[in-house]
């Protein structure tokens, strides 16, 4: 059984202004290539296949292209809704799309119902949004890890009934991989992290989540996204894995995909940037630079662009000035939702920091808003909680 692991399409995504679904379509094109020259058996969506709850028109047309173009190959499709999108949108019509080859699968009612390939079982895990599936999944924690745990405990039970060979699919952030800047958080407090050893006893997770490809444990791993996201990214080679599965084993070969356009991250003064000849491949690259001049340069972007047509982000972080400038958006950049809240809290309150029971509260109202803010983007689940949120 040959399968092509991917996540985190996010079709319909924009990159600092720039609509990626020209690139997207063009990563389609690849993804149907690799499909028919492989001769892969399946493709596994791990989670954000959409980038928003509420995707565009043009963006839901090139992913009905895409099922469409990889099923005439021959191949199957298996899809599991992530954070990004709306469990019930994405989800419509899942039970006629099955009978095409094209398993969606976005319900908690659906966690440990298989999708058979041959005599390997496919267990798409959506998206689990602790508040809302922890009764359903029988769990009084309202944590990832709880939830989690309770839905492979449904995996393995199916396993174990079937016997042959199973796979995982899971949108989560597991413990010890690397993030970057462009992925949102799903929860407050680290109560988001899963330990690998969740998903013993299977012969592969398929993660999605976290957009650098990489391994966490010796039969877990991420695909990574597609295209970067982020200039967090720039020096992750993006695509997916090939899985073979044979015997008790699981080989995997990544599987690059096509450039659009590569990323480049400067850093100097002004005028070294525009006559330094190490940058020419920047030149045809997206760009983000951060100046380094004691003061800030007259028509600095003007100027870059210039000779870097395609930077997109600006920065300044002066060197050897006597007042270094931190706007309050760069000093806030690291804290979390709840610190942001307590720091202003102490602001308006002459410096008096909020105690352990004020941070508390704190948190528990940021973690409710987060959800809340899911559940208005996903119409009909703030009525049927036995789904799972598109969580924004």
């Amino acid at each position: 059984m040959r399968l092509l692991h991917t996540s985190d399409w996010h079709l319909g995504r924009s990159f600092h202004g720039v609509g990626l679904l020209g690139a997207q379509a063009r990563y389609v094109d690849h993804l149907v290539e690799v499909v028919r020259a492989e001769s892969v058996d399946a493709v596994l969506v791990s989670g954000d296949v959409y980038d928003r709850a509420l995707p565009s028109p043009d963006t839901m047309a090139l992913l009905s292209q895409t099922l469409e173009r990889v099923v005439d190959t021959g191949a199957q499709v298996v899809l599991s809704s992530g954070n990004h999108d709306s469990a019930v949108r994405l989800g419509f019509a899942s039970g006629l799309l099955e009978r095409a080859g094209v398993h969606v699968r976005t319900s908690v009612a659906d966690v440990g119902r298989p999708v058979l390939l041959g005599d390997v079982a496919v267990h798409p895990l959506p998206y689990l949004e602790p508040l809302l599936v922890a009764d359903a999944l029988g769990v009084e924690e309202r944590s990832h890890r709880a939830v989690l745990g309770a839905a492979m405990d449904r995996v393995r039970a199916d396993a174990y009934r079937r016997g042959g060979r199973t796979v995982v699919m899971a949108h989560a952030f597991v413990s010890g991989a690397e993030s970057s800047e462009s992925e949102r958080d799903i929860s407050v407090g680290g109560v988001a992290v899963v330990p690998a050893d969740v998903f013993a006893g299977v012969d592969y997770a398929a993660l999605g989540h976290l957009h650098g490809r990489q391994q966490v444990a010796e039969r877990v791993r991420y695909s990574g996204s597609p295209l970067a996201m982020s200039f967090g990214e720039h020096r992750q080679r993006k695509g997916g894995l090939l899985v073979d599965l044979s015997g008790g084993s699981a080989d995997v070969t990544p599987v690059d995909a096509p450039v659009e356009r590569p990323l480049a991250v400067l850093r100097g003064t002004l005028e070294s940037l525009l006559i330094d000849p190490r940058h020419v491949a920047a030149e045809r690259a997206w760009v983000q630079v951060t100046l380094t001049d004691p003061v800030r340069p007259l028509g600095a972007m003007e100027r870059l662009r210039r000779r870097f047509p395609h930077t997109l982000e600006l920065r300044f972080e002066p060197e050897g000035a006597s007042v270094p400038l931190r706007p309050y958006s760069t000093r806030v950049s690291a804290l979390s939702e709840v610190d942001v809240c307590c720091d202003f809290l102490g602001h308006v309150r002459s410096g008096r920091v909020a105690d352990d029971d004020e941070r508390a509260l704190l948190r528990e109202a940021v973690e409710s808003a987060r959800v809340a803010r899911g559940l208005s983007d996903d119409e009909g689940v703030a009525r049927d909680r036995s789904g799972v949120s598109g969580a924004a």
